[in-house]
């Protein structure tokens, strides 16, 4: 199971929480010192960030859970990447303050597409002035997460009634619509269970809280409505609700064994999304998060399609994406730092392979050759580079060890991408902060010497003219005439990218898509493929990477050795791509969502135009309303006074009084942009960015950039 949200959630609190309660710590470390489990490189507990993602196995009453705390931060998407096509379901968190945020969204497709169907939520920070149960609620139908969440847990801010007419935050307890139960928290942070009755007349006589709390008249409500809603999705539950009897009291008495079986089909199969809530720093709501993780989540056993549960890993294996034969000499089991070495790894386990030497970040080991065919697993897909800077080896002798340190972090993490340019080593990454990151750990894991040149924007230059006429398609290498056939043409406007091809299109003859080099086997369009990635890397016109072509493999000879295709291919490409001249340059643009102070806005929306932001709506820094938001007919959505901090807000929503502005702005000139809009907002400004991709410049921007980077 992996912890996913947007930065600054809670998932490395969470985690702690989750092992503090779970006993696997004593006491609960925190991100604010540097103390907690899972962020345990030097960089995650100086920044207070999470950078990798970093598995635990928990053991929780009868459930073994293999939990993965993964990054938030849009730099470090490449985790989640990672872990989203291995997890069996996540736990999507959310700040009860903020809802639903642009990373919240991003690993939600990423889960999407790595077809994690098993979902819940857990809207955290509840103890937080302004957080909202229900707004938090409405934000996942705005931003269209999933049309039929469904509340299982109910927040009680104060056990005193008066603190809600004072609008006091806080969170004390929690209904447990499902169990039908109150957790109740002391002030040394012990719960205790109290069973709550089956008679309406009886909830008004209960000794743990008082009769005149507002939660109680609501209780019946509440239970009434999940059951109702998760009756949609069973005949069966339907059944059972329409034989009781025309009483109140009726749904109170329905017991959780007969709920839980149709609670879990329907989270197994997407048709609804739990909604917990809690504060995992004062551990609230993190046992009810773990019980019902164990009740509702997939295992294993519910996803995978292998028959045969009980073989164990040999001694070797083959890597199915690059068909090689790999031997295993140790196997670990991790505890976020710490390794432990063990004899086999069970099925279902998260472990660490060491020995491997053909293997990369990805890549599918299977037992045996004949499992390779169809058992590979999806590509990971890393996102386009942004950013790049050259790496410059301290000395000649550092030359070699600071080439084998990016081959092996490029390895480690395929969204580093790293190539030779004019005879200078170029880095290239999602971001400053990656770039940063990367930086560090070159020099602390790999003690490599050099120096990171200027930090400079990744862009890519572009095709403008079809060469499907070309008549040269041989080359002579080594003594010997080799022939590769290809067709070249822009992509059209409504055609996609390949993300593994760095937004190109490669097909063979039949129109089929072909693997990267990476993951392909010895076959001639493997060799043609290497030599094509090799011209598409570098244009002869500008040294930047070609993005948007279609290349086509019409023809191509057989010679000895075959892998004189990969040279052939590659003096041909460069030899189409020079004749066409140089194309259209592209830079890379982002979404800036920008949170300010109402009297800051004017000089901050001055400094976005300024520096080429395109602004495309300006508004209310609370959960704003986006179109075609999923309706809020037939779901469950408590009332504002259940969270009465943020009830007595004024319509903004928002505690802060905060305006927001969203543009579109090239990253070249938003590299700086954080220590800008702190000097224009008094520190009190905030922003957020997510990549929107790359778009064409004009012609004065072109010439720009060419002298930037020294053709022109």
């Amino acid at each position: 199971m992996a912890l996913v949200a947007h930065i600054d959630s809670g998932k490395t609190t969470l985690t702690e929480s989750i092992l503090f309660r779970s006993s696997y710590l004593s006491t609960s470390g925190s991100v604010d010192t540097g103390s907690t489990t899972t962020d345990f490189l030097p960089a995650e507990r100086e920044r207070g960030i999470t950078i990798q993602s970093a598995s635990i196995p928990v053991k929780w009453k009868q459930w073994t859970f293999n939990l993965i705390d993964t990054p938030g931060h849009a730099d470090f998407g490449m985790e989640v990447e990672s872990a989203s096509r291995v997890v069996d379901g996540a736990v999507v968190l959310m700040d009860s303050v903020e809802g639903v945020e642009a990373q919240t969204k991003g690993v939600w497709g990423q889960l999407d597409r790595y077809g994690v169907s098993t979902r819940m939520i857990f809207l955290n920070k509840l103890d937080r002035p302004g957080a909202s149960f229900g707004t938090s609620l409405r934000s996942l139908l705005v931003h269209r997460l999933h049309p039929h969440p469904l509340v299982l847990t109910l927040p009680i801010s104060s056990f005193d009634p008066k603190d809600y007419s004072h609008a006091e935050p806080g969170i004390q307890g929690l209904v447990d619509l499902v169990k039908w139960e109150v957790w109740k928290w002391d002030d040394s942070g012990k719960a205790k269970r109290h069973p709550l009755p089956t008679d309406i007349d009886e909830l008004r006589q209960l000794s743990f809280i008082p009769s005149d709390h507002p939660i109680i008249p609501h209780l019946p409500t509440a239970r009434n409505q999940l059951l109702d809603n998760l009756s949609m999705f069973s005949e069966g539950l339907m059944e059972s609700l329409l034989s009781l009897p025309a009483d109140p009291s009726a749904y109170l008495g329905v017991k959780a064994e007969d709920i839980l079986p149709v609670l879990r089909r329907s989270t197994l199969e997407n048709h609804i999304l739990p909604v917990l809530c809690g504060s995992a720093i004062k551990n609230v709501g993190t046992d009810l998060v773990m019980d019902y993780v164990g009740e509702l989540f997939a295992s294993p056993v519910d996803r995978s399609s292998d028959r045969e549960r009980n073989s164990t890993l040999r001694i070797v294996v083959v890597n199915a994406t690059r068909n090689q034969k790999e031997r295993v000499s140790k196997l670990l089991l991790l505890y976020a730092s710490e390794a432990v070495e063990v004899d086999e790894l069970p099925f279902g386990s998260v472990g660490v392979i060491l020995g491997l030497k053909y293997t990369r970040t990805g890549d599918t080991l299977v037992s045996n050759a004949e499992q390779s065919t169809g058992s590979q697993m999806r590509d990971i897909i890393p996102p386009p580079a942004v950013i790049s800077a050259s790496v410059v080896p301290q000395s000649h002798s550092d030359l070699a060890p600071v080439q084998e340190a990016l081959e092996s972090l490029s390895r480690t993490d395929p969204s580093v991408r790293v190539d030779v340019q004019d005879g200078q080593i170029l880095l290239h990454g999602l971001g400053a902060l990656h770039l940063e990151i990367v930086e560090g750990r070159l020099r602390d894991e790999w003690k490599a010497q050099f120096e990171l040149g200027k930090r400079r924007v990744s862009y890519r230059e572009a095709l403008d003219v079809n060469l499907s006429d070309v008549n040269d398609h041989s080359v002579e290498i080594a003594g010997t005439s080799v022939t590769v056939e290809l067709r070249l043409r822009p992509l059209r406007d409504d055609e996609e990218g390949n993300s593994l091809w760095d937004g190109n299109v490669v097909v063979n003859k039949a129109g089929e898509q072909i693997a990267t080099p990476e993951s392909s086997n010895a076959s001639p369009e493997a060799y043609i493929a290497s030599g094509v990635a090799s011209a598409l890397s570098s244009s002869p016109h500008s040294s930047l990477p070609m993005s948007r072509v279609h290349v086509e493999i019409v023809n191509y000879s057989s010679p000895q050795p075959l892998s004189m295709l990969t040279g052939a291919s590659a003096l041909i490409m460069r030899k189409h791509l020079r004749s066409a001249g140089l194309g259209s340059i592209m830079e890379p643009y982002f979404l800036f969502k920008v949170a300010v102070p109402a009297d800051s806005m004017g000089k901050v929306v001055k400094d976005l135009t300024e520096h080429g932001a395109e602004l495309q709506d300006l508004g209310d820094a609370g959960m704003t309303d986006e179109l075609g938001g999923y309706p809020e007919d037939g779901v469950y959505i408590p009332p504002g006074w259940l969270s009465p901090s943020a009830s007595s807000l004024t319509d903004s929503g928002s505690p802060r009084l905060k305006r927001s502005i969203h543009a579109l702005a090239p990253l070249s000139r938003m590299l700086d942009y954080n220590s800008r809009l702190r000097a224009l907002s008094g520190g009190h400004g905030q922003f957020e960015m997510t990549n929107a991709g790359f778009r064409v410049v004009s012609e004065p921007r072109k010439l720009e950039i060419m002298r930037e980077i020294g053709r022109a």
